[in-house]
């Protein structure tokens, strides 16, 4: 297997504020690592905190703080959290390449290349807008993979609302972060956020493609 294809299916580059201290995650191999909040502003204002993961190894973590400057690139990926009760799945972009100090332009891009592991949900909002959500295997190297949410409007939600489990997309877009209301049983509610991939642009590989 060539490792630097695995690479290149999952690509993210986000650019912002850092929203509060590095939270130290766990430790391997003696390597340390740590997670923090970077609130990435769109055009028209609204800001996606996209949770981040960096090693100690890769950064100085102890010279930064919440509200300096970072730009990070790195990978989406996915993990279950295991509690009592049932497993959840997390994400957060793993940091390869992180800078501090420099212009900051609230760049928030992602490039996923991976399948289709369980059918798209398409719905319709009150207003009658067309969304659907997608979750998509996105392989590493030496057998592992990332499980990551999605989530596309109009025509897109459309389009994909037709395609099925295994089918292989080209996805380009950006990581958004989301609050909504769950509940939990009859008498409470509490917000919550998710973080997924909004899809500016998808591309459904076909087997002649992938062949050539």
């Amino acid at each position: 297997m060539d490792n630097n294809i695995n690479r290149d299916n999952n690509r993210v580059v986000v650019e912002g504020i850092v929203e509060d201290d590095f939270q130290f995650s766990h430790e391997k191999f003696g390597e340390k690592f740590y997670t923090f909040s970077l609130g990435c502003k769109r055009e028209s204002g609204i800001v996606d905190y996209v949770p981040v993961m960096v090693s100690n190894r890769l950064f100085p973590v102890k010279e930064i703080k919440a509200g300096d400057q970072l730009s990070v690139e790195g990978q989406f990926r996915s993990f279950n959290e295991h509690n009592s009760i049932k497993n959840k799945l997390r994400v957060h972009v793993f940091a390869t390449e992180i800078y501090g100090g420099e212009e900051i332009f609230n760049k928030n891009e992602i490039f996923l290349d991976g399948y289709l592991c369980k059918n798209p949900w398409y719905r319709k909002t009150p207003l009658g807008r067309e969304i659907a959500d997608l979750l998509l295997a996105v392989n590493r190297p030496y057998g592992k993979s990332d499980y990551i949410p999605c989530i596309c409007w109009g025509r897109n939600a459309r389009y994909v609302d037709s395609l099925e489990v295994g089918c292989h997309i080209k996805i380009y877009g950006r990581v958004q972060s989301r609050e909504y209301l769950k509940k939990l049983d009859e008498n409470t509610q509490e917000f919550r956020t998710a973080y997924e991939v909004s899809i500016m642009k998808l591309e459904v590989i076909t087997d002649e493609e992938q062949s050539d």
